[in-house]
């Protein structure tokens, strides 16, 4: 079984007082993940799968009595699917104040859902970890980099998705269920949007726009609605874990770009799902795209599974000066290139040196990229 980063970060923060919230993207491995916790607490655990009615009506508008009675003797509970129980922020709040011996768990499938019924009744109360697909790192451990960097081409178009990487052959076919079946379904049955169609033009257009900078206007207008619903929509898309996004990088200059943004996707494999091209990459005139989603991606996945404060942008001038990714970490700036095919040697913009002198830039390409990925293995 294939060991999280994320998981001795989690229970590090074990029996410390707080609930401990597990959120993440559907088919990400939440359930085992909480599964290896428990059966690894070295405690008396309970496992409660909120999937289940009765379970539901359990933990739904109950008394700290009754969840005394439930958890027993149990040193931990574990509410998996928690977002299906109706109030569940002011049950696991009744259990983090009177139950004070009892490390509480509660998985759930994405922000959107469980969020909205923890962050008021829970403040002060819960530590939350998100967990996203497998991370080159993940896989690295559990085979070795030599073989994950020859499945690097493999990776980069069928994505880290447990199910994906653990069937061979299937990829494809799975990917399109997943896209299918899970991808737009927490945003529909909680967000009551009728519109699937408009959801599905819009992670489209965003999927053809990876690496690029967004408009909300242009993208309003590409697929035929205002910028509120496509700003909304596209929250709501961050919400459930399909994109995320980098702003642009400003300080000093007054030809700096203020209010872009660029979207990325946490899985290339679902961004290729989506625009329905598996192709090799000799073939693909995106390659570029795809490597600096892959690198984004895998970065972000390091960044939070490790707890590295640090601001993340891209730069650009409007003379079409640009930098691909910058991360400021206590006023310290560094900036890095993405070269799917490194191409002679790149300098930061003169302009950029004027304005940042501190600054450092960094080439990433095929033959260092695991360093920037993966920077303490």
């Amino acid at each position: 079984m294939i060991k999280r980063i994320i998981d001795p970060v989690i229970k590090s923060e074990m029996f410390s007082g707080k609930v401990i919230i597990i959120t993440g993207p559907r088919q990400v491995g939440k359930t085992t993940l909480a599964k290896q916790i428990a059966e690894t607490s070295g405690v008396k655990y309970k496992w409660f799968n909120a999937d289940e009615p009765d379970i539901r009506d359990w933990l739904t508008d109950t008394t700290s009595t009754k969840l005394k009675q439930l958890f027993g003797d149990a040193r931990l509970a574990v509410i998996d699917e928690a977002q299906r129980i109706r109030n569940i922020g002011i049950t696991l709040k009744l259990a983090a104040d009177n139950l004070k011996n009892i490390q509480i768990i509660a998985t759930g499938s994405s922000a959107l859902e469980l969020a909205g019924g923890i962050n008021e009744p829970l403040t002060g109360r819960k530590i939350e970890f998100t967990l996203y697909p497998f991370s080159f790192q993940e896989l690295a451990i559990d085979s070795s980099a030599m073989e994950e960097k020859r499945l690097l081409e493999h990776r980069m178009i069928y994505g880290y998705y447990p199910d994906i990487t653990n069937n061979k052959g299937k990829e494809q076919l799975l990917l399109n269920e997943l896209v299918n079946s899970y991808l737009y379904k927490d945003i529909l049955r909680l967000e009551q949007i009728r519109k699937t169609s408009l959801v599905e033009k819009i992670v489209l257009a965003l999927a053809l726009q990876v690496g690029s900078e967004v408009s909300y206007n242009e993208l309003a207008r590409t697929v035929g609605a205002d910028n509120q619903t496509v700003e909304r929509y596209i929250d709501l898309l961050q919400k459930v874990f399909i994109i995320f996004q980098l702003t642009s990088f400003s300080r000093n200059l007054r030809n700096e770009l203020k209010k872009s943004r660029k979207i990325y996707f946490w899985d290339n494999g679902v961004r290729n799902s989506l625009i329905n091209n598996f192709n090799p990459l000799t073939l693909r005139i995106d390659s570029g795209a795809l490597w600096e989603n892959f690198l984004i991606t895998e970065r972000m996945k390091y960044l939070r599974y490790k707890r590295v404060l640090a601001n993340c942008y891209f730069w650009r001038t409007n003379q079409q000066q640009e930098i691909d990714y910058l991360e400021d970490r206590s006023g310290m700036i560094n900036a890095y290139e993405f070269k799917w095919h490194e191409k002679g040697r790149t300098r930061l913009p003169g302009t950029f040196m004027s304005a940042y002198p501190q600054s450092n830039l960094k080439v990433i390409s095929t033959i260092n990229f695991t360093g920037f990925i993966m920077p303490d293995a």
